[in-house]
């Protein structure tokens, strides 16, 4: 059996207690950060705004948001047609798999991204009074089953 080095342990011991320093330092450094935010916007501004489901305000309004992918936002105003759109919210390269990593966790800086998305409201369309009541006898009809 071959007798330890002094000298050797002591090297091994403060290398060890300076890949640990590093490490605590590194877990407690805030390095690496995406922040993720979608901007929506309306013309004319003030509708309400629901992102799958959740309302989350008023135009102009921001959401932030944890995973890219396609959202169904609707706004809703008075006067104005319900606007429903999926829209399409891609990852940019540093987000890829692999690469996201080391965006999300060891990069020097914070990394912001930042998209927006505008709609445009069409007003609501009155159909007369008339007109309803055609449309409704028309289905009537349609619905009748022959021979009763």
């Amino acid at each position: 059996m071959q007798a330890r080095n002094p000298e050797n342990v002591r090297i091994v011991r403060r290398s060890r207690r300076w890949c640990l320093a590093g490490l605590c330092l590194l877990t407690l450094s805030p390095l690496g950060c995406v922040s993720r935010r979608l901007m929506v916007q309306s013309n004319p501004p003030g509708a309400m705004v629901l992102v799958e489901g959740r309302e989350i305000g008023y135009t102009p309004t921001a959401v932030d948001f944890t995973y890219y992918g396609t959202r169904e936002i609707t706004l809703i105003k008075d006067g104005y047609e319900t606007s429903t759109q999926l829209v399409p919210v891609r990852a940019p390269w540093y987000q890829w798999p692999g690469v996201d990593f080391f965006s999300d966790n060891l990069l020097p800086f914070r990394v912001t991204d930042r998209r927006t998305a505008a709609f445009d409201l069409q007003p609501k369309q009155m159909v007369p009074t008339q007109e309803l009541l055609n449309r409704g006898q028309e289905l009537r009809n349609q619905a009748r089953i022959p021979g009763q």
